[in-house]
């Protein structure tokens, strides 16, 4: 056995009412071809036979274990599993999603054992209409030091309309470590954008960073029933709050952190300003979508908040789009032509 096969891989997988999707999840991981893997069934509270399923599995199979824990939501699951995993390595996946078998076995080579490093992948959209399309990340493939991390990477991490790399806990190696040092800022009341609370962190900690060439293992299954993709009431409150935790990692990473060489706090504060930009966009989104008696009303609310305005005046963003065009185009100019055409706009595209 070489030494990179020597370093476990703690699966870590948040299981809520899935039954319907699970068995492909878990047969997905069992799979792998990378035989040094442990597999953490994070039952929160399923009232369906998703926690029967996660029982079935670990009796059968030696390197599974299911844990059944009150229902917390998706944070609080996945923090559960990371508390009680054994890996070196950590890889998150989504109990409706799906990976290639041999996902782990071409993402250990790069691993080099440190405390600080992310190994990250491309994955694949999966509609329930059958249809499927590769996501790519922007960031050009390759590995990346602290130097370069410093130069390339963590100024734009924010504030893009496209990810430099994808903001997701999913489809990468992470070491345990750079996780359970930043778990602290995952709260478990964020429901949307959760993930950044915790990739923030972590990235800017990162002391190695490996983007892989094309490599899309994960299968990211898009239900359009599911939770995700239907109307929030909270979510421009949701954002409201996950700006403030943005705000509080940087304070904390920026300006407190005297381990490591950290971008310029100004330039990130600025990037975070563009950042909300993006997550208003889709509070108007979700307003105008799925909200068809009171979406007037609290787009205006939304628009003409003195903050919000405020920031808009100040803060540019690099918008190209067209949906995030005409979203921009009613945050700027909230009249009731601007968000009666956005309603229309939103009801054609997802008729």
């Amino acid at each position: 056995m070489s030494s990179k096969e020597n370093y476990k891989v703690s699966i870590i997988v948040p299981v809520y009412n899935t039954a319907k999707y699970l068995k492909k999840c878990v047969n997905s991981l069992i799979a792998q071809t990378y035989q040094n893997v442990e597999l953490l069934l994070i039952d929160d509270g399923s009232t369906d036979d998703s926690g029967a399923l996660c029982d079935w599995f670990a009796n059968k199979y030696p390197q599974i274990q299911a844990f059944h824990k009150e229902n917390g939501g998706l944070v609080s699951a996945w923090k559960y599993g990371v508390e009680r995993s054994n890996g070196e390595y950590l890889c998150f996946v989504d109990s409706d999603d799906w990976v290639e078998p041999q996902m782990v076995v071409e993402m250990i080579p790069y691993v080099t054992g440190s405390n600080s490093e992310i190994v990250s992948s491309d994955y694949v959209i999966e509609r329930d209409n059958g249809t499927s399309e590769p996501v790519y990340q922007q960031l050009v493939p390759g590995e990346y030091n602290r130097e370069t991390l410093l130069k390339k990477v963590l100024p734009f991490v924010l504030g893009q309309e496209h990810r430099y790399v994808t903001i997701s806990r999913c489809m990468k190696l992470i070491s345990r470590k750079l996780v359970l040092d930043n778990m602290k800022y995952c709260q478990t009341d964020i429901r949307m954008g959760e993930d950044l609370t915790l990739l923030l962190p972590c990235l800017l900690d990162c002391e190695h960073l490996v983007v892989m060439n094309h490599k899309a293992y994960y299968h990211y299954l898009y239900v359009t029933e599911s939770m995700a993709h239907q109307y929030d009431k909270g979510l421009y409150e949701n954002n409201r709050r996950l700006r403030g935790i943005i705000s509080h990692i940087l304070e904390d990473k920026c300006c407190n952190s005297n381990e490591i060489p950290m971008p310029d706090y100004a330039w990130m504060l600025d990037q975070a300003d563009r950042e909300y930009i993006f997550l208003l966009l889709l509070a108007l989104k979700n307003e105008a979508r799925g909200n068809p008696s009171g979406y007037k009303k609290n787009i205006k609310e939304i628009c003409n908040a003195p903050e919000v305005k405020e920031l808009v005046q100040k803060t540019v963003v690099e918008i190209h789009e067209k949906s995030n065009l005409l979203l921009y185009l009613v945050l700027l100019h909230p009249n009731a032509f601007m968000i009666r055409l956005l309603r229309l706009a939103m009801v054609w595209y997802y008729r």
